[in-house]
């Protein structure tokens, strides 16, 4: 297995794409439209201004409040274990699922600090069913989890090159 060796640094630099590429479609999004705008991009996909002061799928969005502090200091101490994670010398599959989970968390940490809320533009639909809409921050963890998925699965079919590595 290919193991990353006190080279974090593109990694941090993906991690910083992430937070960059999030933060510039979010507030795009915010001063171009308006809350509650939705543009048809064809038969399954709209784009779309909403607000969510929940987590993933809108996930105590009606809580008063308290969430809001609650996420973002989940937020914060993941994003301290990623880093700590990401100056390990672990193996590249892992360190990329870690600096894209770490870019989306303070993608959508900055939202909660600064806004008190994430925005969310993506929004995909089905006959009248649509999934909860999301942003490139959910999707950066989303595809970093998978990773990490990925990776644990490879290692316990191939646990001998993780060894030698």
């Amino acid at each position: 297995m290919n193991m990353q060796t006190h080279r974090p640094w593109p990694f941090f630099c993906l991690a910083f794409a992430v937070f960059v590429a999030d933060q510039t479609a979010k507030s795009t999004i915010d001063s171009i439209t308006s809350l509650g705008w939705s543009y048809s991009l064809g038969p399954f996909f709209n784009l779309v201004h909403v607000l969510n002061p929940g987590a993933a799928f809108s996930f105590l969005a009606g809580a008063g409040g308290w969430q809001r502090r609650f996420f973002l200091t989940i937020a914060i101490a993941a994003s301290v274990w990623l880093i700590w994670m990401l100056r390990q010398s672990r193996p590249r599959s892992e360190s990329l699922a870690f600096s894209l989970i770490l870019g989306g968390a303070l993608g959508n940490a900055f939202d909660r600090a600064v806004r008190g809320h994430v925005i969310d533009y993506l929004d995909f639909h089905l006959a009248g069913w649509h999934w909860p809409a999301f942003n490139v921050a959910d999707i950066a963890i989303t595809f970093g989890a998978a990773c990490l998925v990925l990776a644990s699965v490879t290692a316990s079919r191939h646990p001998q090159a993780r060894e030698k590595a």
